[in-house]
């Protein structure tokens, strides 16, 4: 068989419309790519979805994907009551949190006390989003005021966001006076605050009893203009943003829109209660959600500072996380760029952790900015480029005629003087 005839049979079928042969190698590769994306490897942290393998005395094992089982034994398996392992069963599929993707015996440590707890975080975020009013009981009190059970977890509600008339039912000089009957009662309320990393819900009855506020809201919106600046107060807070009364309505500042500066949590900048200035940045009268703003009547620092950099100069950065795209580098100013994981090494590499470290101070190669979206593009591969020779040429000349300026001495004084 010649090689035309080979090439209708099973050859045909492999080669592309050019009538070129594939690339073997390249092709393998791409394939090996695409199946290593496919597998979701378990990071700490995260919640995943598994089914139970097996029920011992000493640990339970789930299957999470991955091809791999995790485990959950130990000090979790104890806090598990005795009715809550009866209900589990092999074949079960639960939800368990990712404490340790591989501990000092290679295996994925999980939680499932952890996973629901995770989970009660989030629901109770997307209640303060919703402007949920939750119906529940009360199941204690401090000296403060009352505690509340939502969706397993205990939220508080201040003396003085307790209604007008059960305050008025309370007395006597000591909170088991004034708050011990009230135990078991029903109670409506909605979550005002939420602190995921200090274990903080605060919740209100009062804004739970406000009249028509679905139609105040639908005045607001209609009154409301995108782009305007208007005065409003904080009525609450959550991890994700904070939320600001105007004229009756509540907007959202998310969190990215508080401040130019990174903050890990609204209360780094605000409090309940305080009157702000913010500007409509978009308003959704289908869902009724009203975008707000405080940054946007700040000026951009990053501007600012990034002024100083241009494409093709090198700089010194600090690397300050890793992640599987690749690097994040800090530089003078305190900007962080990425270094993209293409850019770290002339061979190829899975990981930034191949070839760096946290930590590291390195030289590197800005190739590209982007203003508008607070990016910079930082390459060490291309640090030693020939394609930048001119540009460091003229660089290290301008330098080098700058440091002989600064040592030519003085001329010497004119005759006569001193």
């Amino acid at each position: 068989m010649d090689e035309n005839q080979a090439l209708t049979g099973q050859g045909a079928a492999n080669a592309n419309p050019q009538g070129d042969q594939p690339n073997n190698n390249q092709t393998m590769e791409s394939l090996l790519e695409t199946e290593s994306l496919s597998v979701e490897l378990p990071q700490a942290g995260e919640i995943r979805k598994g089914t139970i393998a097996s029920i011992g005395a000493n640990q339970i094992l789930v299957s999470i994907g991955a091809k791999s089982e995790g485990v959950i034994s130990g000090r979790e398996l104890e806090q598990l009551t005795e009715e809550e392992r009866e209900a589990l069963a092999v074949g079960q599929e639960v939800n368990v949190y990712v404490v340790n993707p591989e501990d000092a015996n290679g295996n994925v440590v999980l939680s499932f006390k952890r996973a629901q707890e995770q989970m009660s975080w989030e629901n109770v975020e997307k209640m303060i989003a919703d402007e949920t009013v939750i119906d529940s009981k009360i199941i204690g009190f401090n000296k403060g005021g009352l505690i509340v059970g939502v969706g397993g977890l205990r939220g508080f509600v201040p003396a003085s966001q307790i209604s007008a008339f059960r305050r008025s039912q309370s007395s006597g000089d000591t909170p088991e006076q004034r708050w011990q009957k009230m135990v078991g009662q029903p109670i409506s309320v909605r979550i005002i605050e939420v602190d995921r990393e200090r274990r903080r819900l605060i919740l209100s009855e009062r804004a739970a009893n406000t009249e028509s506020r679905a139609s105040v809201k639908e005045r607001v919106i209609s009154e409301l203009e995108e782009g305007k600046v208007y005065t409003g107060r904080v009525t609450s807070l959550a991890d994700f943003g904070a939320f600001v009364n105007l004229n009756g309505a509540d907007g959202l500042v998310h969190l990215s829109e508080l401040s130019w500066d990174r903050l890990q949590h609204p209360r780094e900048l605000l409090e309940v209660g305080q009157e702000v200035k913010v500007k409509v940045i978009n308003i959704d009268r289908e869902k009724k959600r009203i975008g707000l703003s405080i940054r946007a009547l700040q000026d951009d620092p990053w501007k600012t500072r990034v002024e100083k950099f241009s494409v093709g100069q090198l700089v010194e950065g600090v690397i300050t996380r890793l992640t599987k795209f690749g690097a994040f580098a800090r530089l003078e100013g305190d900007i962080e760029g990425l270094i993209h994981i293409s850019e770290i090494s002339e061979t190829r590499i899975e990981h930034p952790k191949e070839a760096l470290k946290e930590g590291d101070v390195k030289t590197l190669r800005v190739i590209r900015i982007d203003a508008e979206q607070h990016r910079i593009g930082l390459s060490l591969r291309k640090v030693d480029s020939a394609a930048f020779a001119d540009k460091d040429f003229k660089l290290l000349t301008q330098e080098y005629k700058s440091e002989q300026d600064d040592e030519t001495p003085p001329p010497p004084p004119e005759a006569g003087g001193e």
